[in-house]
């Protein structure tokens, strides 16, 4: 009796039942804007030519965290974006990968198996900005990193950007890209699966 009347409740009561069974209400699943199929999230981002610093800004205006460290890397001159190129992202889930191969220079050559190649930085701020923490925990991750080739800070040290959903806010961060640094099962590694767009 307690689901029915849960459905009822959902349906705004009894009238809005009446007009479900009369065909004046639909209901529909959610559209998801990615698909997973054997432990890959795919979905695709377009560029619009905003500037790592442009992105700065964008991301604070609608209330996202950026940490200094991402900040540095967004500033670097190594940051190139691009416009109208669309990208077909696959992110490879971090359970792919025994704990001790959830290293960059395994995560790389599996993609390299699987002919995928490194994205952009801008793609790491294209994701951050489409998809909700929410949604990211819906893929089963609490982080995405994106495997573009890295960006030196301002003390010369090599950093990927990334969305985190770990708990107290929307965050893009960088991370450490050392060669022997292990990742856990709540990563997601993101590489482009093909671009079409004014670069092609």
């Amino acid at each position: 009796m307690g689901t029915m009347e849960a459905i009822v409740n959902k349906l705004g009561g009894m009238g809005g039942v009446n007009r479900f069974l009369r065909g004046e209400v639909t209901i529909s699943e959610p559209t998801r804007r990615w698909r997973e199929q054997d432990g890959v999230i795919y979905f695709s981002v377009t560029s619009d030519g905003t500037t790592g610093p442009q992105w700065i800004e964008r991301l604070v205006e609608k209330g996202f965290r950026l940490s200094d460290y991402a900040k540095q890397l967004l500033r670097s001159e190594d940051f190139e974006p691009t416009t109208g190129v669309t990208y077909e992202i696959a992110v490879l889930k971090g359970m792919l990968f025994e704990d001790k191969d959830r290293i960059a220079k395994k995560i790389r050559a599996e993609a390299d198996r699987r002919t995928l190649t490194k994205p952009n930085a801008e793609v790491a701020c294209l994701v951050r900005e489409n998809f909700s923490d929410e949604e990211i925990e819906a893929m089963g991750l609490v982080w995405i990193i994106t495997m573009h080739e890295p960006i030196k800070d301002s003390d010369d040290v090599l950093g990927l950007l990334g969305a985190d959903r770990d708990g107290d806010g929307r965050w893009l961060h960088a991370y450490y890209d050392y060669p022997g640094i292990r990742w856990n099962r709540g990563y997601g590694f993101a590489f482009v699966v093909s671009q079409v767009g004014p670069q092609d």
